[in-house]
Order: structure tokens, then C-alpha cells, then sequence
């Protein structure tokens, strides 16, 4: 529960700054108090729509090491908070109406109106690029012959043996969206194709950087992803999921401040959820959550690239994503409760501690 607290003190002082914010624009108790409903609302859809993302980032940070663990905490909630929530839309505009970063930072503060128009109509570059690259998140973690644990046998299996093609998950990436990219016509077509190009083109040159920089070897033989390239791919990770939140969130409101407020929420308890799951290990003992999570981000990745022709609402999303991560969080318990002695060891083994030390001779039966 602690692990949270930080996330309670800042919805908490979001809120207040929600209601601050709608009592100086009008002087009107009521309408302070929608804007507290309204943060309110923002920060549960923002979370709903990231819970796959929280199991997926916990997937990546327990093989870090402690040092770069915490970075991404710290540093990474601030590129979280501010970068997503409030730079990349600023850019969004800057980009698509040809202004300077100032003049978009203008039309969001006092003509929101148009920063609205402005930001969803560049759905259809968001939609490709995000939905590319979270597709290739997916499918790479599926077109994997060395995973050792299955949750849908009858889907796993096959799309492990995949993987013996070269490249299996960027192919089968660009077979879809060229697939899809046949709903559009015209202009449209050229900037979903080029913005999901751009998101596979994302992704490969972030598993480049983590190929670069390389790993090292603990203590027990396990492998710790460098610090580096885990972290920016947890970044363009983040990045990709909060796509759909921005663009969501203009259904609620487009007041960018109290979108800032409202999304910032759900990010910080996305944090929280990350940092639970690798302290306590429970990825280990849900063994069906992390492929759970990943069928969810191929369900998100669907849902934004259909999105260029067909709109699916945000609680929708959000529906799905949680419907798919609470069966697998199921199954896991029910695996652990009929075959208990897949998750026992007898003798001593090393364990390490979240502090990142290495106990020895701690007896495990």
C-alpha cells in the first residue's frame, strides 16, 4: 500500500488544482467543483486504458538494474506527466498548423476550440504511428520460440513457430497495415502509411539502441537489460500508450491544463502499479499476467488502427484491456492453486532484494 501513497498525494493535489483552476476562470463553487469531477474522471479512464501497460512495464524493469530502476521511476513519471500530457500535443500542433511551439502553446491556453480541431485531426498520424508500434510490441513478444510459459496454447504455440522467419513481426506488421491502410483513400492513405512506417521505423531503431548498448550477467547468470536502452524503450512505450488517452480525454474536456491534471493521475498510479509488481514479484507468481497484458496491447493496437475508419469509445478500451488482464489474472491463480508444485522449489537459492542486493541460502519450501 505504501507504494501508492505518493500516487493518493498527488491526486489529491491535482484535484485541488483542478478546482483552483475552474473557480479563477469564472469565480462560480460549481463550476470548480466539475473541473474536480472532470480531473477526476480523466485520471480513472487514463488508468483503466494503462493497466497493460503497468504489467508490461514491470516485465521490462525487473531486469534493470537498481540504479536505472529508480531513474525510470523519477525521471521517467516527469517525461510521463509533462512530456506526453503536455509537450506532445503543444508539437501535435506546431506540426500540424505550422506554428512555432509558441503559438501553439497560445492557441492551447486561450483558444481551445481549435487546439481541439487541431489535435484530433491529426488522428490519423497518431492512430498509425502509435498503433504500428504497439502491433510490433505484440507480436514481437508473441513470435517467440523460447518463451517457457503458454496461456492460450492453441494461439501461442503457432505464433511461437513464427518466429524461425526473419524479421516475422515487422512483416506481419506491415502486411496489416497496408491491409487497413486500403479503408482510407486519398491524403489519408499517405499519412497513416507514413506515420505507421515512422512507428515501425520507432521500434527498430529502439531495439537497436538496446542491442547496441548490450546487457551484463548478475550474480545468479540472469541477464540485466542496460539501463539505457530499456529505459528509452520504456519511454517510446509510455509514448504509444498515452496516445489514445490524449486523444480521448477532447471527449471530456479540452481545457489542456486540466487535461495535464486529469491524465497525470493515471499516470502516476500506473507508476505505482509498475513499482508493486516488481517489488513484490508477483510477475513470477501470476504467470499468465505478462501474456495477458500482451493480447491486451494487440487489442489496443487494433483498436487504433481501425480507428481510421471506426471510432471505438475510450471506455470501451479501457473495458477490454481490463477484461483481458483480470482472465489472466485468474487463470494464473487457478494455475497456482492446481499445480503448486510448479512454483516451489526445494533447497537454498539466491533472491534478489529490491534494494538490489543478493541474499544466499534462503530456503524456498
Amino acid at each position: 500500500m505504501k507504494t501508492f501513497y505518493g500516487s493518493m498525494a498527488f491526486t489529491v493535489i491535482a484535484l485541488i488544482l483542478a478546482g483552483v483552476l475552474g473557480f479563477s476562470q469564472s469565480g462560480d463553487l460549481g463550476l470548480a467543483l466539475q473541473f474536480v469531477f472532470l480531473a477526476l474522471v480523466l485520471g480513472v479512464m487514463e488508468t483503466s486504458l494503462s493497466l497493460d501497460n503497468a504489467v508490461v512495464n514491470a516485465s521490462i524493469l525487473k531486469d534493470m538494474s537498481p540504479v536505472w530502476q529508480q531513474r525510470f521511476i523519477t525521471w521517467g513519471i516527469l517525461i510521463a506527466v509533462f512530456g506526453m500530457r503536455i509537450v506532445f500535443p503543444i508539437l501535435i500542433v506546431s506540426v500540424s498548423a505550422w506554428v512555432s511551439p509558441w503559438e501553439a502553446t497560445r492557441i492551447a491556453l486561450v483558444d481551445q476550440a481549435r487546439y481541439e480541431d487541431i489535435v484530433t485531426g491529426a488522428h490519423i498520424g497518431i492512430s498509425g504511428f502509435g498503433g504500428a508500434f504497439l502491433m510490433l510490441v505484440g507480436l514481437t513478444f508473441f513470435f517467440d520460440a523460447e518463451r517457457e510459459h503458454h496461456w492460450l496454447r492453441f494461439i501461442e504455440a503457432p505464433l511461437a513457430s513464427f518466429a524461425r522467419i526473419p524479421f516475422s513481426p515487422y512483416l506481419a506488421t506491415i502486411a496489416i497495415v497496408v491491409g487497413l491502410s486500403f479503408m482510407v483513400e486519398g491524403g489519408e492513405q499517405r499519412t497513416f502509411l507514413i506515420a505507421a512506417f515512422c512507428g515501425i521505423a520507432a521500434f527498430f531503431g529502439v531495439q537497436k539502441i538496446g542491442d547496441l548498448v548490450g546487457g551484463d550477467e548478475d550474480a545468479t547468470g540472469r541477464v540485466v537489460r542496460s539501463g539505457l536502452g530499456a529505459f528509452i524503450y520504456l519511454e517510446f512505450l509510455d509514448a504509444s500508450f498515452s496516445f489514445d488517452g490524449v486523444i480521448g480525454a477532447f471527449a471530456i474536456t479540452n481545457n489542456i491544463i486540466l487535461i495535464a491534471l486529469g491524465l497525470g493521475i493515471g499516470a502516476m498510479f500506473v507508476r505505482s502499479m509498475t513499482i508493486a509488481l516488481v517489488r513484490g514479484g508477483h510477475l513470477a507468481e501470476f504467470r499468465f499476467l505478462e501474456p495477458g497484458a500482451f493480447y491486451a496491447i494487440i487489442g489496443l493496437s487494433v483498436i487504433m488502427l481501425l480507428s481510421i475508419r471506426i471510432e471505438t469509445p475510450e471506455v470501451v478500451t479501457g473495458l477490454i484491456g481490463a477484461c483481458i488482464i483480470g482472465l489472466s489474472l485468474y487463470a494464473s491463480i487457478r494455475h497456482k492453486k492446481l499445480f503448486p508444485e510448479e512454483y516451489a522449489e526445494d533447497g537454498e537459492a539466491e533472491v534478489i532484494l529490491p534494494t538490489g542486493d543478493i541474499a544466499t541460502g534462503v530456503q524456498t519450501s
